[in-house]
Formats: structure tokens, sequence, C-alpha cells
């Protein structure tokens, strides 16, 4: 709690889109740069990128506390290696352009 409380205060956002497509797709991305860390991570940013459709997820990166960055992609997760944030874009728009993007 303590610790959600200080990242909270201290995380700058530097990355906040969200856009609804013709085919009724969603995507929403947002990064934050953070003061230290997050347990399970090796880098300071904080990130969700997902893409969906009527409420089902399609694609998402993300990165939460103990757990570390993973990806959902077709319902199926897996551990994600982060490099940097625009390889991080670039792989997100790469699986969802093969999941069936616009």
């Amino acid at each position: 709690m303590v610790y959600d409380t200080i990242m909270k205060a201290k995380a700058t956002l530097v990355l906040n889109r969200k856009e609804t497509f013709s085919d009724g797709t969603i995507v929403q991305i947002v990064v934050w740069t953070l003061p230290i860390p997050l347990k399970g991570s090796l880098h300071r940013y904080k990130y969700r990128l997902y893409f969906g459709k009527d409420g089902a997820c399609l694609v998402r990166y993300d990165n939460e506390h103990g757990k570390g960055d993973h990806k959902h992609v077709a319902g199926l997760e897996e551990p994600y290696r982060f490099k940097d944030v625009n390889t991080l874009l670039d792989n997100f728009w790469e699986d969802v352009e093969r999941i069936g993007g616009e």
C-alpha cells in the first residue's frame, strides 16, 4: 500500500493515447516513468498497452508489481523481455497487426 502511494505520487506520465477504430477495436497505450523499477522489472517504466474489441482483450502488454513484464496475446500469457519503450511499442503493434488490427 505504501509502495503504491509512493509510486503514484512520483510517477511521470510519458504517453497516454486511446483510439477507437472504425471496426470497433480499441487501442489504449499508457506509459509512466517511475523513480525506481517495479518489483519484477529491471527498468523504471510502468506500462499498459491494450488492444481489444467488444470488451474482449486481444493483445495486452503490461507489467505489474511482483509479476514483471509480460504480454497477453489471443488469450495466452507469456513473459515479455523489455528493451526500451520504442521496442515495446513496435512489438505491441506487430502483435496487433498479426491478430487483426487496422
